[in-house]
């Protein structure tokens, strides 16, 4: 999957049924630049099903436009309803394979290390973790939530691996 034009990016996913996000970071020099980012939206009232089905031809097709080399994805929190962690999973599920299934290897990493990684403290707000990509990205203009969490899980990911691997 890795060619010589994205050999230093990845793609992060945020997953939901109704608003997975996504973003490619790359490394550009010593620092990290967004090359795409943005959230994959469900229409009220669809199925699970075409809710997943969109969220997997999506991310495909994003993966095959960009190529990036790796893909990090956030872990499933405890949430306090179970029904909701079940149907997060299945979001989880279908990003995965749409990575695995274009060849990227995959990592993961729980929603404490990705703060960590961007903010520096494990219990961040969500909005200090957009403002914080922001600003390690250089983006001028707001970003949703959802691609702001996806990015960060880049992000993480770059700054935990060994960047000798690109």
């Amino acid at each position: 999957m890795n060619n010589n034009n994205s050999r230093n990016s990845v793609l992060g996913i945020d997953p939901g049924t109704n608003a997975t996000g996504f973003g490619i970071v790359e490394m550009c020099g010593n620092g990290l630049k967004a090359k795409l980012f943005g959230v994959i939206r469900s229409r009220p009232n669809t199925s699970l099903a075409d809710r997943l089905l969109r969220i997997f031809s999506e991310l495909t097709s994003i993966i095959q436009a960009e190529r990036p080399s790796f893909c990090a994805i956030e872990t499933v929190f405890n949430a306090k309803n179970p029904r909701s962690s079940l149907v997060l999973g299945h979001a989880r599920g279908v990003s995965m394979l749409a990575a695995r299934n274009q060849g990227l290897d995959l990592f993961e990493y729980s929603p404490l290390e990705v703060k960590k990684a961007v903010v520096g403290y494990g219990r961040a707000q969500k909005c200090q973790v957009q403002d914080m990509v922001r600003v390690i990205l250089g983006i001028r203009e707001r970003v949703p939530q959802d691609a702001a969490d996806a990015l960060a899980v880049a992000i993480c990911h770059l700054n935990s691996c060994n960047y000798s691997a690109f």
